[in-house]
Formats: C-alpha cells, structure tokens, sequence
C-alpha cells in the first residue's frame, strides 16, 4: 500500500528544480560563457570562489531531491506529475529571485555585462514567471483531478 507524501514530493521537486537551473546557470553563463560570477564586486577570486560555493549549493539541493524521490518511489509515493510541477516551480522561483533580488537589488552580478542589459533582463524574468506559471498550473490540475 503506497503512503500519501504529498508534500515530500511537492519539496523533492522544489529541491530538484532549485538545483537544476542553478546547475545550468552555474555551468552555462559562469563557466562556459562567463559572463559573470555569483558575486562580481570584488576579484576574479572571489568570483570563482563564489562560484564554487553556488555549484556546491546546486548539487546539494539537486542530490537532496534525487534522494527524496528514491524515498518516495521504494515507498511506491512518487506522483510524477506532481514532483514535475514542483520542478517548474522552484526552478522559476529560483531564476525569478536571481533575477530580481541578485541582479537588480543587492546588484552581486547582472546576465551579462557591457550589452544592453534590458532584453537580458526579459528573457530571464519571462522565463522564470512562465516556469512558476506552468508549475502552478500542473500542480493545481493534480490537485483538483486524482491524486
């Protein structure tokens, strides 16, 4: 008989989801492109330093989620749909905090820097708020359709 854990499935997805588009916004723009660091007001240094400290952040929360999820399957609880909406959600609400508190706030970094940063800003904001959108949505569907 499987066990009800809804909320452990909705919280491995969050994890997951956080640690997933950290993951890819650590490997793509900091590593591959490097257009910036996690904190780019001191020196390069600290900047890799900084980095170092959001991969390890990102796996932590990715691995941690991997793990509840094979909880959640020996315990025959995993709901797919939801754990992927939960995905979509934290991976939003993390690229949304990114955006707006990281890079317009407390000014650690921008997307990118020497460009006109406007177009940067909307795609990663839109994106995020179409990730939380599209999370919400398949979570309130599991929600009001069978569990």
């Amino acid at each position: 008989m499987a066990k009800n854990n809804h909320a452990m499935n909705f919280w491995s997805g969050i994890l997951f989801g956080l640690g997933l588009i950290a993951f890819f916004d650590e490997t793509v723009f900091h590593q591959l492109l490097h257009w910036h660091h996690f904190y780019d007001k001191s020196t390069l240094a600290i900047g890799l330093v900084s980095d170092g400290f959001f991969h390890a952040f990102s796996w932590f929360a990715t691995v941690i989620g991997l793990f509840m999820v094979a909880y959640l399957r020996k315990q025959k609880s995993w709901h797919r749909k939801r754990w992927i909406g939960a995905v979509l959600l934290g991976a939003g609400v993390f690229q949304l905090y990114d955006g707006i508190i990281q890079h317009k706030i407390f000014r650690l970094h921008q997307i990118r820097y020497n460009v006109e940063i406007l177009y940067y800003d909307l795609v990663w904001n839109v994106g995020a708020i179409l990730f939380i959108i599209i999370g919400l949505f398949i979570l309130r569907r599991k929600q009001v359709g069978t569990s």
